[in-house]
């Protein structure tokens, strides 16, 4: 298979889960080294497991991935985890991103997944973020596994609250903000107000525009989601540097508090403190963003979906996510393609 070696460019992937986990397990390092602990993967089940709609038999995590690592093997030191970005007040998952640690190569991949993916389930809305409302996220995490044929062996999930916490915790983040944003909405009492331009972000601000999509007068994005999606990775770009620097490790106990306060996950402690270790050690030119490829404007059934390319996923996750040691097919995933 032909893979490209291009980077995705800062502006194509990613969300607002990624900056309250990369940056605390890697501000944990400095209290707990020596507890460091490399995660376990989890074994595979038969792939192709029959998807569910019902909360209480919904899939074990990596339930409906290949079973090939048992015959060819996966790649040594090689974890995929799923974060997740909670927003219950507004209902569920709508941040999702796959993370692929290559402890082996020194490198750290993520792929953003947009909450309006097609997927292959018997619900009347087959939107990603609707697999929360049908079994949490453990359901979520079973239907990313089935998509693209791979196991999820872990999953972090943050409450947004924590992004405000974060930004204040370094004391704000400098950003271009890409559009002028005047957005109002008093049923959820979200009122967004912000020029254009270089500026000084706090935590509130910062979670206002990684959120808007568009103006009250319709202007907004081209590419709707996807270039709200932009937004969100060119803010952890920033984000991110500003955290990595040696000034910010006085904060160490304040983001370990907010890190208590706001995070679930089904990593130890000793597991979360390995993953900022190679967070650290990659550093932020080895750790490169994505977005699943496809058309933002499809259509399935009269409804308005993002439709994978399954090609381009193939050639992605091939290339960047795949554990195992001999590369996937077509037939390994369950894209829907209308």
């Amino acid at each position: 298979m032909r893979r490209s070696k291009r980077k995705t460019s800062g502006l194509q992937a990613a969300a607002v889960a990624a900056i309250c986990i990369l940056f605390v397990m890697t501000a944990l390092v400095g209290l707990y080294k020596c507890f460091s602990k490399e995660p376990t993967p989890k074994s595979d089940l038969p792939q192709n497991a029959p998807e569910t709609d019902e909360a209480d038999s919904a899939l074990e995590p990596g339930a409906a991935a290949s079973s090939r690592d048992l015959n060819n093997g996966r790649k040594e030191r090689f974890h995929t985890i799923l974060l997740g970005g909670l927003d219950d007040e507004n209902g569920g998952s709508d941040t999702n991103l796959l993370v692929a640690v290559d402890a082996k190569s020194g490198k750290i991949d993520v792929v953003s997944l947009p909450r309006d993916t097609l997927l292959n389930v018997s619900w009347s809305v087959k939107k990603l973020n609707n697999a929360y409302h049908h079994g949490g996220f453990t359901q979520t995490m079973s239907e990313v596994s089935r998509l693209l044929g791979i196991p999820v062996d872990h999953y972090i999930t943050v409450d947004l609250k924590a992004f405000v916490e974060l930004v204040d915790a370094i004391e704000g983040v400098d950003f271009e903000v890409p559009l002028d944003m005047d957005y109002d909405d008093d049923w959820q009492n979200l009122h967004i107000h912000i020029p254009q331009g270089f500026r000084h972000l706090d935590g509130k601000e910062a979670l206002q525009v990684v959120r808007w999509r568009q103006n009250n007068d319709g202007t907004g994005y081209a590419t709707a989601d996807i270039g709200r999606i932009g937004t969100q990775q060119a803010f952890l770009t920033a984000a991110a540097k500003q955290m990595l620097q040696i000034s910010n490790w006085d904060k160490i106990h304040t983001y370990a508090e907010i890190f208590q306060k706001w995070v679930g996950t089904d990593l130890e402690l000793a597991n979360l403190i390995w993953l900022g270790e190679q967070a650290l050690t990659a550093g932020s030119d080895n750790i490169t963003f994505h977005t699943l490829p496809g058309d933002g404007a499809g259509y399935y059934k009269g409804g308005s979906y993002y439709v994978l390319d399954p090609e381009a996923t193939l050639e992605m996750v091939n290339t960047y996510f795949n554990p195992y040691k001999s590369d996937l097919t077509l037939e390994d995933m369950d894209i829907l393609v209308p």
